[in-house]
């Protein structure tokens, strides 16, 4: 009889703000955002007293401060964020070395063959949790189920400080009962696509064949397919290649110039040529990304015969990119630049032929 996994998604909550909390105790119990009080700035974490105003990461500053008037901004310290996770990692891997961070505050642990011999996944949460709190002085919420996608969808479930699990013979009913927006890879753009279609929860997806969910949704059908029935078969990989390396810049003030758009496009170009020469990424697909002065976004990419190192290699390629997307007249708020396809490699570790692909897309 097959082993049924145990799978742990553990979730800092409000992790920078908390960290800013935790660390000056003038900050807490009041409305707290990462980030910059000023006109082109956007929230980067909220804490938990902000946002019951309505305050989000991601919003724009000045739209959080008219929501929020006694909010305080302060300014992030990533370094330090970064510490913090690794503290938390730490305690991870006393656990199971099966641990896949997918961001500073958040992470699958596989707890099937854990190092402690605790035979209840729930109680190596719990104790987790325990932990962070008093050890580091932060509030976790952790997800317990049988793949990776339940346990994602428990830890976001009874937030913060929560603990939810889904058992194996409960996992259908539970998911029957989530909205389409809480199952994975399902953004604002696909959510409202699965409305006009008659689709507004798990029951409604597990009512779907396969067949229609790929003729709507193209490969991403066999995922919502799969998840709708509580199966997931990725494992919890713990060493996460790098897929891909990027960069955006938020302007000073919104532009329209060609000749502005240019030497902005180079700015970034130039320096994502330093971020891939510090990380060693090799890609042959460049990713164009621009936000509007409404928010509005678009990308778009194109893959190439050859690898993008250069200054040389990657501007000609972006500028190609804006052409295709800049729409006349439309004020660009943000460009972003990034670099992903890693070429492929033989038995002996030769890189293989890039094969050239154009993709045209927008974001879901």
């Amino acid at each position: 009889m097959e082993k049924v996994r145990r799978i742990i998604h553990v979730d800092m909550d409000a992790f920078y703000a908390s960290v800013e909390q935790r660390d000056n105790p003038q900050y807490r119990g009041k409305p707290l955002a990462v980030g910059h009080e000023e006109a082109r700035s956007v929230v980067a974490a909220a804490s938990y007293e902000a946002r019951r105003y309505g305050v989000r990461s991601a919003m724009p500053s000045l739209r959080a401060k008219k929501l929020c008037p006694q909010l305080i901004f302060v300014p992030g310290r990533m370094s330090h964020y970064k510490e913090v996770s690794f503290q938390i990692r730490e305690i991870f891997h006393e656990y199971t070395d099966l641990v896949e961070p997918l961001a500073l505050d958040e992470a699958f642990l596989d707890v099937t063959d854990n190092k402690k011999g605790i035979s209840m996944a729930v109680d190596i949460a719990k104790e987790i949790k325990r932990r962070i709190r008093e050890e580091l002085h932060l509030v976790a919420s952790a997800g317990v189920s049988y793949n990776k996608f339940l346990a994602k969808v428990a830890s976001d479930y009874r937030k913060p400080d929560g603990l939810c699990v889904i058992h194996p013979d409960r996992a259908l009913p539970f998911i029957a009962r989530l909205p389409v927006e809480a199952f994975w890879g399902v953004g604002r753009v696909t959510a409202q696509k699965m409305h006009e279609l008659g689709i507004h929860n798990g029951a409604d997806l597990q009512g779907c064949s396969r067949e229609m969910l790929r003729r709507h949704f193209g490969k991403a059908g066999d995922l919502y397919y799969d998840f709708a029935r509580g199966v997931d078969e990725r494992p919890v990989e713990p060493v996460r290649v790098r897929k891909s390396v990027g960069c955006e810049h938020t302007l000073e003030r919104d532009i329209t110039l060609p000749s502005s758009v240019v030497i902005e496009l180079y700015h970034v170009a130039t320096d994502l040529v330093g971020r891939i020469a510090r990380s060693g990424f090799r890609g042959c697909t460049l990713t164009l990304k621009l936000r509007f002065d409404d928010f509005a976004q678009k990308t778009r990419s194109t893959t190439v015969f050859h690898e993008l190192l250069t200054l040389e290699d990657i501007l000609p390629v972006a500028k190609q990119l804006m052409r295709e997307a800049q729409e006349e007249s439309r004020p660009i708020r943000l460009i972003g630049l990034s670099v992903s396809n890693p070429p492929a490699e033989d038995s002996r570790g030769r890189r293989l032929p890039v094969q050239l692909k154009i993709n045209w897309r927008e974001p879901s």
